[in-house]
């Protein structure tokens, strides 16, 4: 199984289809990272880009990756 990589919203500013204390998947985007985004799997189920200020990246325990995956 892939390490997934996950993320927590701090802000959401203008961002309807996110929610700050909420836990969400990011896709890993190099050229967006470059500028200054992240790929992220929001609300809506669709991955947008966001801005990396927006987000921290947290470790999960295998076992909630788990969970996650199968949602």
């Amino acid at each position: 199984m892939s390490t997934q990589k996950y993320v927590l919203c701090i802000d959401n500013k203008d961002c309807e289809d996110l929610e700050k204390r909420k836990i969400y998947q990011a896709i890993q985007d190099k050229k967006a990272e470059q500028d200054g985004y992240l790929r992220v799997i929001d609300e809506s189920g669709e991955d947008y880009l966001y801005p990396q200020s927006y987000f921290v990246f947290v470790q999960l325990p295998i076992e909630a990756q788990q969970a996650l995956a199968a949602t």
